[in-house]
């Protein structure tokens, strides 16, 4: 797949079929449109093309004391939109200036004169431009005008809820990894790097791998203690991640991201880790003592051994 930033760097090709949005998550009701986009693509010997927005038109468009949350980075999208099979990926620069573009402006200039266009491929909702003038009619419109086919893909329902990205971040922040991969179609993920930390993990029989994550940008699930797999060094481990302030050793800690890779031995500072999140196991709890916390750890681990079996296909 190309990744392209600029409409000069892609040749004109009016057998395209083309989606336009921001697809953070890449979820199930993203994958329907971009998977009928490469469908389309193959069947009519073109190219599929996604056009998609960096940073995200919220992050531009909020109130500054907005704090918005993302499902995926762009690599993340990127990569998605590789395995389904996509060719072409045009990352457009999201600011001030673009927003204000109108709708009729902005698919003559990009799509239609630009990458060229036999169809495109929307969902049911599917709004764009300034004010959000342009919809899926003023698209059919447009369509007739300069003859290129709308194809327009109806809502998208995972065990009869409708799957959008507001909703999967919701999930998410409230703890609910497991109902936020069925929406995204995976499980969600963290990347992050392995720093020092205060070693406090190995002297309760559970050393742990201090993670800053790579993006700020990224939701971060709802405090807790949660099953996960772990990506590190091209092997995949089972592991129990903390996310939370540690309460029972600060009154007032720093919210981090910890994680014991069970079975696993070497040191890793400095590495690279993918974290999947698969299940809740339970809240972050304060312990009136270290034994009762480390009590509780063995419990964790109890039960992470027996989610083994249940998640072993991942690995």
């Amino acid at each position: 797949m190309k990744l392209i930033r600029f409409i000069e760097d892609i040749p004109f090709d009016k057998n395209s079929i083309v989606t336009v949005g921001t697809f953070d998550g890449v979820h199930l009701a993203h994958q329907k449109i971009i998977g009928k986009v490469v469908e389309l693509a193959k069947r009519r010997n073109g190219r599929s093309v996604v056009v998609t927005f960096e940073p995200h038109p919220r992050e531009v468009l909020a109130p500054p004391s907005s704090d918005i949350k993302l499902l995926t980075t762009l690599q993340e999208r990127k990569e998605l939109c590789e395995q389904i099979g996509v060719d072409w990926l045009f990352v457009i620069e999201f600011n001030e200036v673009f927003s204000q573009q109108g709708f009729r402006d902005f698919y003559v200039k990009y799509l239609i004169g630009g990458i060229g266009i036999s169809a495109i491929v929307e969902g049911y909702d599917h709004h764009w431009g300034k004010n959000r003038e342009g919809n899926i009619e003023a698209l059919v419109r447009l369509g007739n005008e300069y003859e290129f086919e709308v194809v327009q893909i109806e809502q998208f329902k995972h065990n009869g809820i409708p799957v959008n990205s507001s909703m999967i971040r919701n999930e998410l922040l409230n703890g609910s990894v497991e109902v936020g991969a069925g929406f995204l179609g995976r499980p969600y993920t963290l990347f992050g790097k392995v720093v020092p930390g205060d070693q406090r993990g190995r002297s309760l029989g559970y050393p742990t791998a201090n993670v800053e994550l790579n993006s700020q940008k990224k939701v971060v699930p709802k405090n807790g203690i949660y099953f996960v797999q772990v990506r590190v060094g091209g092997s995949k481990y089972f592991g129990m991640a903390s996310i939370g302030v540690r309460p029972t050793f600060h009154a007032d800690g720093k919210c981090i991201l910890e994680v014991n890779i069970l079975d696993f031995n070497q040191s890793i500072y400095g590495f690279d880790l993918r974290i999947d999140f698969l299940q809740r196991l339970r809240d972050e709890w304060k312990f009136d003592s270290v034994d009762k916390l480390i009590q509780q750890m063995h419990n964790d681990e109890e039960l992470s051994r027996a989610l083994q079996y249940k998640y072993h296909s991942l690995v």
